[in-house]
């Protein structure tokens, strides 16, 4: 059986993957409402790639698209990435646990380090010694 609150989680997650659409979606969070052109300006793609982010974005509910006569806006819909928040802070939970369980074990410092032995701070690397060349050959 499909949870479909998942499925809106892996299609937030999927729209998010990609660096333009979270470039969008920053320029969306800047200004209430941007029309699609207003949108495309900065990005070196064409009308059409920046449409098809634009559909990906909406098709994960991240944005809402509204029609004036010719002219698209787009503005933000924070429905998504609110569940998504949600989801990322049951994780950040629980490892701030774990870390923290590994931060006590570790200030608990049981264990001590062994003292050097007194030969080792005598004894140091050989230096290799030097061979005498071979006869070069000359042709």
């Amino acid at each position: 059986m499909v949870n479909y609150q998942e499925a809106g989680l892996d299609r937030t997650f999927a729209a998010l993957a990609d660096p333009t659409r979270r470039a969008l979606l920053a320029r969306l969070d800047e200004e209430q409402r941007v029309t699609v052109s207003e949108l495309a300006r900065p990005f070196p793609m064409s009308l059409p790639a920046v449409m098809k982010h634009l559909d990906v974005l909406s098709d994960a509910g991240l944005i809402v698209r509204t029609k004036t006569g010719r002219t698209v806006a787009c503005q933000l819909s924070p429905g998504p990435m609110e569940q998504a928040m949600e989801w990322l802070s049951r994780y950040e939970r629980y490892w701030t646990d774990q870390l923290d369980r590994l931060a006590a074990f570790l200030e608990q410092d049981q264990w001590q380090p062994s003292p050097a032995s007194p030969s080792s701070a005598s004894s140091r690397p050989r230096r290799k010694k030097s061979t005498r060349r071979g006869r070069s050959r000359s042709k």
